[in-house]
């Protein structure tokens, strides 16, 4: 019964793999950066791009499905340290995207991901002005993300809010009760605290290498 049980097994997994046209295989085991019969990336990613006329280099892990980006990225410096945390959807950025710098946090924004299946999309929006009154607007579609919300920069010495916008669908906006630039009220000035992620990094003393065992199905 076990013998049967390991055959299954093996069989399962080389099914799995002779459907794909590419991969490689990760310190643990795991499969990484596989791609499908179509060409198009499926599952856990790592990405590393060297430096380039003197933008720095980085290296970025999270997962595709169907050749887009989906759920949350994490963004490494080439040294091992935590430089952003990002999250997708449809292969847009969306939701709240972090920023860091040697463990502090710079800046924070906030994305919109419209379907690049649809060519119009309906979108519910708050009133800048007036707090729990939205309104449904219908936009063209353009298959990209789009600054929604609130955007934050950070003093990364004090770690205190130092500017805030706000972006709706794209659209910088300034409140109409104030024709003053919008920046953080003195309750918002406050410190930030580490995300653990960040705290985790600074203890470690070695960096963070991706050793993977390139691999493909013919």
């Amino acid at each position: 019964m076990r013998r049967l049980f390991l055959y299954i097994l093996l069989l399962a997994s080389f099914q799995g793999y002779s459907q794909l046209k590419g991969y490689t295989i990760g310190p643990r085991g795991d499969t990484l950066n596989a791609m499908d019969q179509q060409g198009r990336k499926q599952g856990k990613w790592v990405t590393h791009i060297d430096e380039v006329r003197g933008e720095p280099g980085y290296e970025e892990e999270g997962e595709y499905r169907n050749n887009r980006k989906e759920g949350g990225w994490r963004i490494y410096t080439l040294s091992g340290d935590l430089a952003g945390m990002e999250f997708y959807r449809w292969g847009n950025k969306n939701g709240i995207c972090q920023y860091f710098s040697n463990g502090n946090l710079v800046r924070e924004e906030s994305w919109r991901a419209l379907n690049p299946d649809k060519q119009y999309d309906t979108l519910q929006i708050e009133d800048i002005d007036h707090i729990n009154v939205y309104k449904t607007v219908i936009v063209k579609n353009e298959g990209v993300a789009i600054k929604d919300g609130v955007w934050k920069y950070y003093d990364t010495e004090t770690g205190m809010i130092k500017r805030i916008q706000t972006f709706t669908l794209g659209k910088l906006e300034t409140p109409k009760a104030s024709t003053a630039p919008v920046t953080a009220d003195a309750d918002e000035k406050k410190a930030v605290a580490k995300p653990k992620e960040v705290l985790d990094f600074e203890k470690k003393t070695g960096k963070k290498k991706v050793k993977v065992q390139n691999g493909s199905v013919y």
